[in-house]
């Protein structure tokens, strides 16, 4: 089995950014990648999803809503797999859960199992497997863009976005970029995951 301790990602190290100041400059970088992959940790058991209806739905108890509201969404995953396609570069995420399934995680799954059908490369890594790795603490939420800068995204206490600090240091990205694929590679495929653990739940209670 391989070591999943975690390399150090220290604060300081980085530039912290506000939230409208994260999102502009992840736009642009990522509009700028050719030729090379990024990759997306989540670990976190709930997020706040402002501005998007689906999510809102779920919120209110309106499961089938929420699910066709996704399947909606297809027009979109096609343009960005398409896009992807062009500047050859295309994006990875681990997702890390535990169990029981919180709502959201339950609610996202449907989300990235749609992602996976129009490209992006989805594994789901149990958290009772992340023991040894999360000894000093849980790990954080990452999203490392082209091989050349890391982003740990930051939130508030309730799961709102709330800016990222980024870090450029050549060696500490690669050292993260290889984290990510280890982890990837060791989860499951969403496919699988979904028709083994999330298809046949009952729809979630919205916190």
């Amino acid at each position: 089995m391989p070591d999943l301790t975690p390399p150090p990602l220290h604060p300081g190290q980085g530039v912290p950014l506000e939230r409208e100041d994260y999102r502009r400059e992840f736009r642009e970088r990522e509009e700028e990648i050719r030729d090379r992959d990024s990759w997306k940790l989540e670990r976190r058991q709930h997020f706040e999803e402002q501005g998007n209806a689906s999510w809102d739905a779920m919120r209110r108890g309106e499961w089938e809503t929420a699910l066709r509201l996704l399947e909606e969404n297809r027009g979109s995953l096609l343009a960005t797999a398409r896009e992807d396609a062009r500047r050859r570069s295309f994006f990875h995420r681990v997702r890390v859960v535990e169990q029981p399934l919180s709502p959201y995680v339950q609610w996202q799954l449907h989300s990235l199992r749609l992602r996976a059908e129009y490209g992006e490369t989805v594994r789901v890594v149990d958290a009772a497997g992340l023991e040894s790795a999360e000894s000093a603490g849980v790990l954080p939420e990452l999203v490392v863009l082209g091989g050349e800068v890391l982003y740990r995204i930051r939130y508030t206490g309730t799961g709102v976005p709330d800016g990222a600090v980024r870090y450029t240091d050549p060696r500490l990205v690669e050292e993260w970029e290889r984290y990510l694929r280890t982890l990837h590679e060791g989860g499951e495929d969403i496919q699988s995951y979904f028709t083994r653990r999330v298809e046949h739940l009952p729809p979630p209670v919205p916190a």
